[in-house]
Formats: C-alpha cells, sequence, structure tokens
C-alpha cells in the first residue's frame, strides 16, 4: 500500500514551489488542511513553527521541513525561559501568542491565533472579561493595542522582513506614484506603516481585499507584505498596478530568506522522503501545545463556518 504524501506551501514560497503544492495558503488555511489531510507524510514548504504546527496536529504523520535553516526572526528572538518568566509574571492574565511561534512556546500559550483571526479572539477575550499578554510579535501587538484601545503586556520580538517598511520611504513612494494610491499592509508591520493603510490584514485577507477592488483603472496598490504574495495577487488580477511596499525609498525587494531556502530541489528531495524531519518534539510538549492551537481550530471553525 502507497503512502499519502501531501505537499503543503506558503504563500510567501516561490511560484514554482506553490505550483508543487497539494495546498497553498496562509498559516490558518494550512492548519486547517493539515489536521484534515490524513497524510502518511506531510511535506511543508514554510518555515520551522508551521511544520512543527503541522506534526503537533498530525502527530501520526511524517512531517518534513525540506530546508532545516528555514526557522523564523519570531521565533530567534525569543528566548523561552525568559518568555517563561515573562508570562508568570502576569499570573492573571490571558497568553495569546501568535502562530509565528516554537513548540516550546505554543506550550506555554493559553491560544494561539493567526493574523486572520487575532482580532477577533483576543475581541472574544475581552469580551468575557479577561486579561491579555500578547506575543511574540510586538509590531502585531502595538497595532491591536491602537486599534482597539487594549493595554496589553507585549513582547518583544518582530518579524525581520515586515519591520523593514518604513513611513518615510511610502511616503515618498506615494509622491511619486500617479492616479489613485492605496495601501495594504500585514500587521506585523510597524504601527506607523499600519497607521496609513486603507487595509490591514492577513496573506489571505490581502488577496481577498485585491480580488473584490473596484477602485480606478489608474489605481497603485502598494502591499506591505512578503514579495511571494504578489505572484497569486498578480493571477487574480493581472489589470491591477499591484507594487510591494518599499523599505526605503526606490526599493521594493522586500523577501523572507528562510521561506525562500524552499528550493524545487530541496521540496523534490523531502517529497523523497529526505529533509529535516519533524521528529525531535516529545509527546509531552506536542500535547501542551495542541490544547491552544485546538483552541484556535475550534473557535475559527464555529466563527468563519
Amino acid at each position: 500500500m502507497s503512502k499519502r504524501v501531501v505537499t503543503l506551501a506558503h504563500y510567501y514560497t516561490q511560484p514554482e514551489i506553490q505550483q508543487m503544492a497539494d495546498k497553498v495558503g496562509d498559516s490558518l488555511e494550512l492548519s486547517l488542511y493539515a489536521k484534515e489531510a490524513q497524510a502518511d507524510t506531510i511535506v511543508f514548504a514554510g518555515v520551522r513553527f508551521m511544520a512543527e504546527t503541522a506534526k503537533i496536529l498530525n502527530p501520526q504523520a511524517e512531517v518534513i521541513l525540506p530546508d532545516a535553516g528555514s526557522t523564523c526572526s519570531l521565533v530567534t528572538q525569543t528566548d523561552v525561559a525568559a518568555l517563561k518568566v515573562w508570562r508568570e509574571s502576569y499570573p492573571d492574565h490571558v497568553h495569546v501568542s501568535y502562530i509565528n511561534s516554537s513548540a516550546e512556546h505554543k506550550a506555554l500559550s493559553d491560544w494561539i491565533v493567526t493574523s486572520r483571526n487575532v482580532d477577533d479572539i483576543i475581541a472574544y477575550l475581552y469580551e468575557q472579561g479577561k486579561k491579555v499578554i500578547f506575543s511574540p510579535d510586538r509590531n502585531m501587538g502595538a497595532y491591536l493595542n491602537y486599534q482597539y484601545g487594549y493595554d496589553m503586556p507585549l513582547w518583544s520580538a518582530v518579524c525581520e522582513v515586515h519591520d523593514k517598511f518604513n513611513e518615510a520611504a511610502l511616503n515618498e513612494a506615494f509622491n511619486a506614484a500617479l492616479g489613485e494610491k492605496y495601501l495594504i499592509a500585514h500587521p506585523e508591520s510597524p504601527l506607523p506603516v499600519l497607521k496609513k493603510a486603507d487595509y490591514v490584514g492577513s496573506t489571505s485577507g490581502m488577496l481577498n481585499w485585491v480580488k473584490q477592488f473596484k477602485g480606478g483603472s489608474n489605481a497603485v496598490i502598494f502591499v506591505a507584505t512578503e514579495d511571494g504574495i504578489l505572484y497569486n495577487m498578480s493571477l487574480a488580477r493581472p489589470d491591477l498596478d499591484l507594487r510591494q511596499a518599499p523599505i526605503y525609498a526606490g526599493c521594493q525587494c522586500n523577501s523572507c530568506p528562510y521561506m525562500k531556502l524552499n528550493t524545487v530541489e530541496a521540496v523534490k528531495r523531502a517529497q523523497q522522503g529526505e529533509g529535516t524531519r519533524i521528529d525531535y518534539l516529545t509527546p509531552e510538549q506536542m500535547d501542551a501545545a495542541r490544547i491552544p492551537i485546538e483552541r484556535m481550530l475550534e473557535f475559527s471553525q464555529r466563527y468563519y463556518a
């Protein structure tokens, strides 16, 4: 009996990688798909925390990351021992963690969120009278505090890709562009950038915004996120002038170096069983991390069905 191999790819991977995948999506979509895939082997063309999440949700499956170096700055900037001390200093708070975090980090969390459901989940917790601490993304937490008037204590890590977007470069690009100008941005971007945005949301949310755009034919849409999603946006709306937001004057060149380690050759090898196996998590670690992930998935299935 042949094994069922499922290949998952994040929107930030190269177009050639996405074309090799059984499912392309953002973190939430891939988490849900991985849970229901019933695969013997999951090849995860993304970064390590995504592959760990797939393993946590599918402990019976073999999960392979094409390149061992595919990490995330939100993970590398977070010392888990220090995080544990920080969490314990807020004993009466709910610890909400962004999915861009290690398995050990998730195990110290009460809820996991993605950029698509973070607004709704934190609003739900506040409606329940809870107090919240948020980790690891400082920029995302700062935006939530600003947008909704929360006072969440924040961990201090950033996505090295999104943190490069800046207001001065955007102002210069806006001034140089002709016609209607729009900005859509991922909430991992710095707060001054997010304050200028016409839409702030997840990768899938931004893609849907572009698909549904009904502005003028002379519109220029700047996109403040990793450049991989521009491929999907251009496929959906080839009629639009889509530009990655600049990270400094004149530069539209912001890629995640970790995502780009997923090459065609590496993914092919992973599909043949080579690569980094996510086999180092203990059952206790996976059980602890699964609780807040399942809490998120149940919320998402209930509210977004």
